[in-house]
């Protein structure tokens, strides 16, 4: 029986960026083929290109050569706006920094993608999933009004708000305690794992990268073998 294409694929990609001392070479051949519904991790050092890697599988950004495929779309051959459509129906983000909406109330970060999904009554979807991290209480507040801790549980809730099938989370537990970041860590792995999401991982951190499935380390530019 013939296996399945690989949800997200990623060939020969390369991303050459201009700087006063020239041309710098950020990434350089990067290819990768993730299965729908795995884990995976994609670890190393600051400045190894681990965002721009990541940038690019997402259509954040276009590579300077090669090309992304996700779940058969080819990134690369598709416009700005295309893309954002298929991320709004595909994929869900956790940053580092949060990236919560300030003038907007947790539950209304919440209902965000929701809204732009087109769902006509998304404060329910957006409640439960919110009570589901454990800040059912603090829908009302403002993303000032909460510690990182519970900021990025909004995020997470976010993310997972429209059952997304990609889920990109950069450094997730960056900003966060060493006690917090673990329990960020077991709740994005929950969540993932009770909505059946592929998730790919970028972090240096080993430990946030223990219960995925797979992990590649990127090393100036280079997955390693």
């Amino acid at each position: 029986m013939p296996s399945s294409p690989p949800f997200l694929r990623a060939r020969e990609l390369c991303k050459r960026v201009r700087s006063p001392s020239g041309e710098l070479l950020i990434l350089d051949r990067v290819s990768l083929a993730v299965a729908a519904g795995e884990s995976l991790a994609i670890v190393g050092a600051s400045g190894s290109g681990k965002s721009t890697l990541l940038g690019l599988l997402a259509g954040l950004d276009s590579p300077t050569s090669g090309s992304v495929e996700l779940d058969g779309h080819e990134l690369t051959a598709l416009d700005e706006d295309q893309r954002a459509a298929l991320r709004a129906t595909h994929v869900g983000f956790v940053f580092q920094s949060f990236q919560l909406l300030p003038g907007f109330t947790a539950l209304e970060n919440v209902m965000l993608p929701l809204e732009l999904a087109g769902r006509p009554d998304p404060r329910p979807a957006a409640g439960a999933i919110l009570g589901r991290v454990g800040l059912a209480a603090r829908g009302e507040h403002y993303p000032r009004q909460l510690s990182g801790g519970e900021q990025q549980r909004v995020a997470i809730a976010r993310a997972f708000a429209n059952s997304p099938r990609l889920l990109f989370a950069d450094e997730p537990t960056g900003n966060l305690d060493q006690r917090t970041g673990a329990r960020i860590r077991d709740l994005l792995f929950a969540l993932n794992q009770e909505h059946g999401t592929t998730l790919l991982l970028v972090t240096h951190d080993a430990h946030l990268a223990e219960p995925c499935t797979r992990v590649v380390e990127l090393e100036a530019g280079r997955l390693t073998p």
